[in-house]
Protein backbone atom coordinates (compact mmCIF):
# COMPACT_ATOMS: atom_id res chain seq x y z
CA UNK A 1 0.00 0.00 0.00
CA UNK A 2 1.09 3.33 -0.79
CA UNK A 3 -0.05 6.16 1.20
CA UNK A 4 0.71 10.35 0.45
CA UNK A 5 0.71 12.31 3.66
CA UNK A 6 -0.35 16.06 2.84
CA UNK A 7 1.58 16.87 5.94
CA UNK A 8 5.10 15.52 4.63
CA UNK A 9 4.12 16.76 1.10
CA UNK A 10 6.63 20.02 0.31
CA UNK A 11 4.97 20.71 -3.13
CA UNK A 12 5.79 23.74 -5.01
CA UNK A 13 5.30 27.34 -4.35
CA UNK A 14 4.65 29.72 -7.38
CA UNK A 15 4.58 33.00 -8.33
CA UNK A 16 0.79 33.40 -8.27
CA UNK A 17 0.93 33.63 -4.38
CA UNK A 18 -0.10 29.78 -4.34
CA UNK A 19 1.32 26.61 -2.88
CA UNK A 20 0.00 23.09 -4.53
CA UNK A 21 1.15 19.91 -3.18
CA UNK A 22 0.73 17.07 -5.70
CA UNK A 23 -0.87 13.79 -4.06
CA UNK A 24 -1.70 11.61 -6.98
CA UNK A 25 0.31 11.87 -9.97
CA UNK A 26 3.04 14.09 -11.16
CA UNK A 27 6.12 14.30 -8.08
CA UNK A 28 3.89 12.25 -5.51
CA UNK A 29 4.74 9.02 -3.94
CA UNK A 30 1.41 8.06 -6.00
CA UNK A 31 1.29 7.21 -9.80
CA UNK A 32 -1.58 6.84 -11.18
CA UNK A 33 -2.13 6.97 -14.80
CA UNK A 34 -5.79 8.40 -15.00
CA UNK A 35 -6.04 11.04 -12.76
CA UNK A 36 -4.29 13.46 -10.76
CA UNK A 37 -4.91 15.07 -7.37
CA UNK A 38 -3.78 17.75 -4.81
CA UNK A 39 -4.16 20.19 -2.63
CA UNK A 40 -3.31 24.28 -3.73
CA UNK A 41 -3.60 26.66 -1.25
CA UNK A 42 -4.22 30.02 -2.65
CA UNK A 43 -2.71 32.96 -0.49
CA UNK A 44 -5.04 35.96 0.80
CA UNK A 45 -6.26 38.97 -0.95
CA UNK A 46 -4.62 41.42 0.65
CA UNK A 47 -6.27 44.22 -0.78
CA UNK A 48 -4.18 44.52 -4.14
CA UNK A 49 -4.04 40.58 -5.17
CA UNK A 50 -5.14 37.20 -3.85
CA UNK A 51 -3.01 34.43 -4.40
CA UNK A 52 -4.02 32.76 -7.77
CA UNK A 53 -4.41 29.49 -10.48
CA UNK A 54 -3.85 31.67 -13.49
CA UNK A 55 -6.10 31.95 -16.64
CA UNK A 56 -4.75 28.67 -18.30
CA UNK A 57 -6.17 26.29 -20.38
CA UNK A 58 -4.93 22.13 -20.51
CA UNK A 59 -6.28 18.62 -22.05
CA UNK A 60 -7.77 17.29 -19.24
CA UNK A 61 -10.55 17.65 -17.89
CA UNK A 62 -10.27 19.15 -14.03
CA UNK A 63 -12.55 19.39 -11.04
CA UNK A 64 -12.11 22.30 -8.46
CA UNK A 65 -12.81 21.80 -5.42
CA UNK A 66 -13.20 24.12 -2.73
CA UNK A 67 -12.47 23.50 1.20
CA UNK A 68 -11.68 26.88 2.89
CA UNK A 69 -11.91 29.91 2.11
CA UNK A 70 -13.82 32.51 -0.82
CA UNK A 71 -12.70 33.33 -4.64
CA UNK A 72 -13.88 34.51 -8.23
CA UNK A 73 -14.08 31.13 -10.64
CA UNK A 74 -13.69 32.36 -14.22
CA UNK A 75 -13.98 29.25 -16.79
CA UNK A 76 -14.59 30.84 -20.50
CA UNK A 77 -16.68 33.61 -21.09
CA UNK A 78 -18.02 33.10 -17.29
CA UNK A 79 -16.84 34.60 -13.79
CA UNK A 80 -18.75 33.89 -10.34
CA UNK A 81 -18.24 33.55 -6.63
CA UNK A 82 -17.29 30.40 -5.59
CA UNK A 83 -17.03 29.22 -1.77
CA UNK A 84 -15.86 26.60 0.69
CA UNK A 85 -18.10 23.43 -0.38
CA UNK A 86 -18.31 24.08 -3.62
CA UNK A 87 -16.89 21.93 -7.07
CA UNK A 88 -16.20 23.65 -10.93
CA UNK A 89 -15.87 21.46 -13.36
CA UNK A 90 -13.85 22.40 -15.92
CA UNK A 91 -14.02 20.89 -19.56
CA UNK A 92 -10.86 19.98 -21.63
CA UNK A 93 -9.56 22.77 -23.28
CA UNK A 94 -11.35 25.50 -22.08
CA UNK A 95 -9.48 28.21 -20.37
CA UNK A 96 -10.00 29.10 -16.39
CA UNK A 97 -8.97 30.68 -13.49
CA UNK A 98 -9.13 30.81 -9.63
CA UNK A 99 -8.49 33.85 -7.71
CA UNK A 100 -8.63 33.58 -3.60
CA UNK A 101 -10.76 37.42 -2.97
CA UNK A 102 -10.95 36.49 0.86
CA UNK A 103 -8.86 37.63 3.74
CA UNK A 104 -7.43 34.33 4.51
CA UNK A 105 -5.86 31.46 2.62
CA UNK A 106 -7.80 29.71 0.50
CA UNK A 107 -7.39 25.68 0.06
CA UNK A 108 -8.88 23.55 -2.83
CA UNK A 109 -8.51 19.88 -3.84
CA UNK A 110 -8.03 19.84 -7.52
CA UNK A 111 -8.45 16.50 -9.51
CA UNK A 112 -8.12 15.97 -13.10
CA UNK A 113 -7.43 13.14 -16.10
CA UNK A 114 -5.30 11.52 -17.03
CA UNK A 115 -2.02 12.61 -15.06
CA UNK A 116 0.88 14.55 -15.65
CA UNK A 117 2.35 18.01 -15.14
CA UNK A 118 -0.01 20.58 -17.04
CA UNK A 119 1.79 23.08 -18.95
CA UNK A 120 0.81 26.07 -16.96
CA UNK A 121 3.51 24.71 -13.96
CA UNK A 122 6.26 25.05 -16.02
CA UNK A 123 5.38 28.19 -17.72
CA UNK A 124 4.32 30.14 -14.75
CA UNK A 125 7.88 29.13 -13.19
CA UNK A 126 9.87 30.18 -16.60
CA UNK A 127 7.53 33.99 -16.61
CA UNK A 128 6.76 32.29 -19.78
CA UNK A 129 2.65 32.00 -19.06
CA UNK A 130 0.54 33.48 -21.84
CA UNK A 131 -1.32 36.91 -20.97
CA UNK A 132 -5.04 36.76 -20.84
CA UNK A 133 -6.16 38.22 -24.35
CA UNK A 134 -2.70 37.88 -26.20
CA UNK A 135 -2.06 36.00 -29.07
CA UNK A 136 -4.22 32.77 -28.64
CA UNK A 137 -4.77 33.22 -25.53
CA UNK A 138 -8.86 34.30 -24.82
CA UNK A 139 -9.51 37.58 -22.54
CA UNK A 140 -10.51 36.96 -18.81
CA UNK A 141 -14.16 37.75 -18.32
CA UNK A 142 -15.89 41.15 -17.90
CA UNK A 143 -15.22 42.11 -14.88
CA UNK A 144 -12.71 39.33 -13.63
CA UNK A 145 -9.75 39.51 -11.32
CA UNK A 146 -6.55 40.52 -13.64
CA UNK A 147 -4.73 37.30 -14.29
CA UNK A 148 -1.10 37.01 -12.10
CA UNK A 149 1.44 36.22 -14.62
CA UNK A 150 4.78 38.47 -12.35
CA UNK A 151 5.98 37.94 -8.95
CA UNK A 152 4.25 40.58 -6.90
CA UNK A 153 6.30 43.31 -5.80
Amino acid sequence: MIIADLAQTEGRTYPALRRTQNVVGGVSPIHATNFAMGNVTLEPHNGVVGGQVPWHNQEQEEVYFIIEGEGEMCLGKEHFAIKAGQAAYIPSGVFHQLTNTGSTPMRMIYVYGPSGDVAHWKQELEGTLPPAGVGNTPPLPTGAQPQCIQQPE
